[in-house]
């Protein structure tokens, strides 16, 4: 489907959706380093490492995004 927007055959919806996940992908990190920081400010190691792992699943997901839009402009 090409109608302008963005890479040919890329529609509106996939814009959509892809500006969604990287939305979601940059709140799930904000809440990592949040979380991250009231274990360090609370002496909670368990919540520190819990906010840490957020921020990596967060950084992974934002990476796989950046492969897909790779793809996409090809």
């Amino acid at each position: 489907m090409t109608g302008g927007v963005g890479a040919p055959g890329t529609s509106r919806r996939d814009i959509a959706m892809g500006l969604d996940d990287k939305i979601d992908n940059a709140a799930e990190k904000l809440a990592g380093k949040a979380k991250e920081a009231s274990g360090r400010a609370s002496d909670d190691p368990g919540l520190e490492a819990e906010g840490k792992m957020d921020q990596s699943k967060a950084d992974l997901k934002q990476a796989g995004e950046k492969v897909k839009d790779a793809f996409k402009k090809d």
